[in-house]
């Protein structure tokens, strides 16, 4: 689940719409930024499918007693959400290996440092997924087809991020921008000229960005749930999440 607090309420919005909008981004891509044309779908399905394994989590929120604020994506207990990883990283790759190879590389690149003895388990088993799926698409030896892999896997986290951004901060608010993003966006791109994308909000509907890679201004809805902090303490955030209607806020990006 991705959480803004504000004042009164939570805005959540789970990981699985915050995929579907970066698919989103994504197909609206300049097509000369895929490289590879034979792998344009394949990498499309891994943007929009990459969060699949926080569907069932989301389905049921947390509260964390230690913040007093519900779980989000960012602090959810890493040995609990390994399992859940490991299953949407499975439905993944029977719908494509390469895309799965992607979500896979995606995963394991921000748990690799950690200690946890059950996530390093999890990690050296996404290890052996990659390196098989490297050998069944003939990927390994080939540098060109490896480096174009890695430019993907950028692509997948860049449209990623695009999608976080809206949903991690305060629509307007350039000043309380998310620590995530006060650098621009950490993924080059040579048709960037080496310099980070930085985002910027032009007013509350309008995100503009440095350089975009997409073919023109594009419309996205993200759909959110604002939950009422006192409905919270009297009901609990399990009941008062499902109780709350869902809302649609509309983001262009140019």
């Amino acid at each position: 689940m991705i959480v803004l607090e504000r004042e009164q309420s939570y805005l959540m919005v789970t990981q699985n719409d915050h995929a579907k909008i970066a698919g989103v981004i994504a197909r609206n891509c300049k097509e000369d930024y895929f490289f590879d044309d034979l792998r344009t779908q394949e990498v499309l399905l891994a943007i929009k499918e990459h969060d699949r394994g926080w569907i069932e989590m989301d389905s049921s929120p947390v509260w964390n007693d230690q913040t007093e604020k519900p779980y989000s994506f960012i602090d959810y207990p890493l040995s609990l959400k390994i399992t859940f990883y490991k299953k949407g990283l499975d439905e993944v790759e029977k719908m494509s290996k390469y895309a799965g190879l992607l979500c896979s590389l995606h995963y394991a690149s921000f748990i690799q440092d950690s200690s946890e003895p059950a996530v390093r388990e999890f990690w050296k088993e996404e290890k052996q997924r990659q390196e098989h799926l490297l050998k069944e698409l003939q990927l390994t030896g080939n540098e060109t087809k490896q480096e174009t892999l890695m430019y993907h896997l950028d692509l997948l986290k860049l449209c990623d991020y695009l999608s976080l951004y809206i949903s991690l901060n305060e629509p307007g608010d350039n000043k309380g921008v998310h620590p995530f993003f006060r650098n621009g966006f950490p993924q080059l791109f040579a048709f960037v000229t080496g310099d980070p994308i930085v985002a910027h909000w032009e007013n509350k509907e309008t995100v503009s960005l440095s350089f975009s890679p997409l073919k023109g201004e594009m419309e996205v809805e993200l759909p959110f749930r604002s939950v009422n902090k006192e409905q919270i303490e009297k009901n609990g955030v399990l009941q008062a999440y499902k109780d709350t209607p869902v809302s649609i806020r509309n983001v262009v990006f140019k």
